[in-house]
């Protein structure tokens, strides 16, 4: 009866769950974005810190969205545990700092004391990073209570054995040939009529969704639906990112892995249409084989030549295969990474993507 259910419901229920999680309002991200952004550079540490960074020698990675759950059929995250261990034992033993970007547990859905008894094995490596000065905690919408609950300093203090602040955003910023770049990033939820602190999309998750996903057993975070055109809410974000001058802005939130401002599909048709334009035939009939399904439904090519690289989005650590994804700023590049598990079932780290700083400005 499950698999049957399952076959009958998995596409409608998916399509409804991010109808009714997401409506961003393009005035409100905008006003939010814009009033994060100055009160970090005019008042840093209230909100979060402005971090001067030497581009060549520091290194930084960017995770979010593990929604870490209670190890029950509702837990998204139990799959990615694996590789999210072994991406915080290479990311530790090579002197990163982590930045986590939120929706790092899932207290929609479970209660403070589920998610500290089922998860000490993260909390413990995370709190390498905490002892080295190197860890900054970011929170999400499904983590609000980190940023918002009068407890919630007691609660981090017993998971990480010491106090921890909680951030709303960090700045990034360096001189790169004698160039001012600023790197804003945050979750990526402000401005969401559905997940800025609303009460509806708490309830619908933890009720409706949560329940309804542990009985059918659906992860809608498959890298199919994650290389498809940008959400609306990575489009609207995309369009305050353009507007900033020497910018880019690094999110999480939507579970889609979005680099230089672009999805994997999206530049997949970018690269169709350059080699086309340069006249190799070869190279565009190669990379059409990898979205020859979207095309038989019709697609045509769009043009995305005209958008500038100042948007990117880590993805998530929650894919429904094991995967997880994250931006590193590393040795002058950025770079989206995923971690998966091989034929032995041990985790590799793959660079997906990567590019100079300094072609962002």
């Amino acid at each position: 009866m499950r698999k049957l259910l399952q076959k009958l419901l998995t596409k409608p229920i998916i399509k409804l769950a991010d109808r009714l999680s997401s409506r961003p309002d393009k005035k409100r991200v905008d006003k939010a974005l814009t009033q994060l952004y100055k009160n970090l550079i005019l008042r840093p540490g209230k909100r979060g810190p402005v971090i001067h960074f030497n581009p060549e020698a520091d290194r930084f990675i960017i995770l979010s969205d593990q929604h870490k759950g209670g190890r029950d059929d509702m837990d998204i995250f139990a799959l990615a545990e694996g590789n999210y261990l072994a991406a915080l034992d290479y990311y530790h033993q090579h002197n990163f700092f982590y930045i986590n970007l939120g929706d790092s547990e899932e207290l929609w859905e479970n209660l403070f004391v589920t998610i500290k008894k089922h998860n000490q094995a993260t909390f413990n490596s995370e709190k390498r990073f905490i002892s080295r000065k190197a860890f900054i905690k970011i929170f999400g919408n499904h983590d609000l209570y980190w940023d918002n609950d009068p407890l919630a300093a007691t609660g981090l203090k017993q998971i990480y054995g010491e106090p921890i602040k909680i951030n709303e955003g960090v700045i990034l910023h360096s001189l790169i040939k004698n160039k001012s770049l600023n790197i804003l990033l945050t979750h990526g939820h402000q401005g969401d009529l559905q997940s800025d602190g609303n009460w509806f999309s708490k309830w619908f998750v933890s009720d409706i969704w949560g329940p309804l996903q542990a009985f059918l057993k659906i992860n809608p975070n498959t890298p199919a639906n994650n290389d498809l055109l940008k959400t609306d809410h990575n489009r609207i974000m995309y369009d305050w990112s353009s507007k900033q001058e020497n910018t880019i802005l690094i999110t999480g939130h939507t579970h889609q892995p979005v680099f230089k401002s672009l999805t994997h599909l999206e530049k997949l048709y970018n690269d169709i249409a350059a080699a086309k334009k340069a006249g190799d035939q070869q190279l565009a009939d190669g990379l059409s084989k990898q979205i020859v399904n979207r095309q038989a439904k019709g697609d045509v090519v769009p043009d995305f030549s005209a958008y500038r690289p100042t948007y990117f989005n880590s993805g998530c650590c929650c894919f429904d295969d094991g995967d997880i994804t994250g931006i590193e700023i590393a040795e002058g590049q950025i770079r989206l990474i995923k971690w998966e598990y091989n034929d032995q079932k041990k985790s590799e780290r793959k660079v997906l993507d990567e590019c100079k700083l300094q072609e962002l400005l």
